[in-house]
């Protein structure tokens, strides 16, 4: 039959999409009497978009978010300091094309976690790897790849990364070697690929986090410059009321 012959050969070629596509598609040509290279464009179309789907879903696997969230789902009554217009900006990407760090500040429970996970989501939607890393869980790992003996290998992993989101900046102060270590990532990041950064902490206070000031210069420097902050507001947990509609969320 020609149907398994296509869905043989395809899924042969590791061409996945057309292998679950070629039966509906063909269908609708010839329903529609479709001309030979409408019928190719449109399983072409779905080769690719199965592909991009798989790549989305691999590296989002790989980003290591700690939950699932949305730019879609973002509750706007809550959030009166996001308008449709920068959530459409921020859906954009336009922070990644010029190249700018995006700074998210507010007091605990607003959604900065939410709102950096939701752009690292789509971030992987569009191709680009994304690693997320609590700023306290990312010394741990450097420590224990120093033990390890594999410190610049774990380096380069992040400088990998197209975008680097770090959560919680600024939850305690940070040693010489912490700073060192944020350093060597920051500058071979600089200009090249840019950071989400969370905190609860103003720019402006992140030089105390920092025992050494001249290195703290150094890190709050490349962290502003360039950026773009966004600084979210309320009285309310922004937490609490995920948690009401989703039992268990965390944020």
């Amino acid at each position: 039959m020609m149907l398994d012959q296509v869905r043989n050969l395809s899924h042969q070629m590791r061409l996945f999409g057309i292998h679950e596509a070629c039966e509906r598609q063909a269908q609708i040509a010839l329903s529609q009497q479709l001309h030979p290279l409408e019928f190719l464009r449109l399983v072409l179309e779905e080769e690719l978009l199965s592909r991009k789907d798989r790549t989305a879903k691999a590296l989002t696997t790989k980003a290591r978010f700690r939950f699932r969230a949305d730019l879609e789902d973002l509750d706007l009554a809550f959030h009166k300091d996001l308008t449709k217009a920068k959530i459409k900006e921020l859906s954009e990407l336009c922070f990644l094309h010029n190249l700018e760090n995006l700074l998210i500040v507010g007091k605990t429970g607003l959604g900065k976690t939410h709102l950096a996970i939701a752009l690292g989501k789509r971030l992987c939607q569009e191709g680009h790897p994304t690693q997320f890393l609590p700023v306290n869980f990312l010394f741990e790992e450097i420590q224990a790849a120093k033990a390890a003996g594999r410190y610049l290998n774990y380096v380069r992993s992040l400088i990998k990364a197209k975008i680097l989101i770090l959560d919680d900046l600024g939850l305690r102060n940070y040693t010489h070697e912490e700073a060192t270590s944020l350093m060597d990532i920051l500058e071979e990041r600089y200009h090249k690929a840019p950071l989400i950064v969370t905190s609860q902490v103003e720019p402006q206070g992140w030089f105390k986090l920092f025992e050494d000031p001249v290195i703290g210069e150094a890190i709050v420097d490349r962290l502003i410059h360039p950026a773009q902050k966004i600084t979210l507001k309320g009285e309310k947990s922004y937490r609490e009321k995920l948690s009401e509609k989703k039992p268990g969320l965390k944020n």
